[in-house]
């Protein structure tokens, strides 16, 4: 049974913050899942007060996967990580920020059931439990965190990702074998004919009118078919992303070749967006030149997608490929100061 807690507690602004002095900026909306959005909105929380978070709920592994199969709920991993994201750099931020990221470790006794358990989506579940409302559930979860953004899910039900994938029959052709779950379909290769599941899947009321509401939308960067084209395959949100008034930014990510993209270049990445939602239309691509190989080509594909390409340096140093919030936070706020 659903208990009824009162009105949200609020968190006091840091005392001489910058953040307090500043305009709450544009009104933003970040799509996209796991630490793609993760990136984009550390960035975005140092630009704006007005932003909102919208989560793919399709992960069905690790303790998401456990949590969703033991208990019926939707996949607490990604939402737990935009919540982390949206904390303040601050002592009460990077100690709640912490502990929603803390994972139970196997000890020296046989092991249990909190093993490989992130802190954050037990709390998260416990308040969905409590409250009965998951939109509610991270609103408190958000306001305890003293999170600056509110974190939605994309959906109020679970989500499958369904796609095919080619592979060698026993006699020697190329066949299509189904691929399920977002687990599996990351490490799959390239997909074809990815759906979500099931079909008519309802899309989070509140998404859906902060999508409306907004100035941008951001869409990526993130796992493009677990956790960017999902946002497209939803038939209530690809509507909504199609008719709102907002400026559309596509970020794109800075390594494209990995097991999910396999053997695809930039210019690939935008024709499966197109491929999926030919109505849907973007007004900035931005990419890292160190990630865009054939520019010509790229450019060509934006434009099919009525895009202007911005390129700008946003990865961090270092050989992984990892956004560094400071600088796509300085290419954002070139877009949004240009628009």
């Amino acid at each position: 049974m659903a208990l009824f807690t009162g009105a949200l507690p609020l968190v006091p602004m840091a005392s001489g913050s910058s953040f307090a002095q500043q305009d709450k900026g544009p009104n933003v909306v970040a799509l996209g899942g796991g630490h793609g959005l993760s990136a984009s909105l550390s960035a975005l929380r140092l630009l704006t007060s007005e932003l909102t978070a919208i989560v793919t709920v399709a992960d069905d592994g690790g303790s998401s996967g456990r949590l969703r199969e033991e208990y019926g709920v939707l996949p607490p991993g990604d939402l737990r990580m935009a919540l982390s994201a949206l904390c303040d750099d601050t002592d009460w931020g990077r100690t709640w920020r912490d502990v929603m990221q803390h994972r139970f470790q196997p000890g020296q006794g046989a092991g249990g059931s909190l093993d490989n358990h992130a802190t954050g989506n037990l709390l998260i579940v416990t308040l969905w439990e409590l409250l009965g409302d998951a939109v509610a559930g991270l609103a408190w979860a958000g306001a305890l965190l003293g999170a600056r953004g509110q974190v939605l899910p994309m959906s109020t039900v679970p989500l499958t990702i369904e796609g095919e994938v080619r592979v060698t029959a026993p006699n020697g052709e190329s066949a299509l074998a189904t691929v399920s779950g977002q687990a599996r379909c990351a490490v799959a290769g390239s997909l074809e004919q990815v759906r979500l599941l099931p079909a008519d899947a309802p899309a989070c009321r509140e998404a859906l009118t902060a999508i409306e509401l907004a100035d941008w939308v951001i869409l990526g960067p993130g796992s493009w078919y677990t956790s960017v084209l999902p946002h497209l395959l939803l038939p209530e949100m690809r509507e909504a992303l199609c008719n709102t008034a907002a400026k559309r930014c596509l970020a794109m990510n800075l390594a494209m070749d990995t097991k999910e993209t396999s053997g695809m270049t930039a210019a690939d990445h935008l024709h499966v967006l197109r491929r999926y939602a030919p109505d849907f239309k973007v007004d900035v691509v931005l990419a890292d030149p160190e990630s865009v190989v054939d520019v010509p080509a790229f450019r060509d594909a934006a434009a099919m997608i009525g895009a202007e390409v911005v390129m700008g340096k946003v990865g961090a140093s270092g050989s992984r490929p990892v956004h560094d919030p400071l600088r796509l936070a300085t290419a954002y706020q070139d877009i949004f100061g240009n628009s």
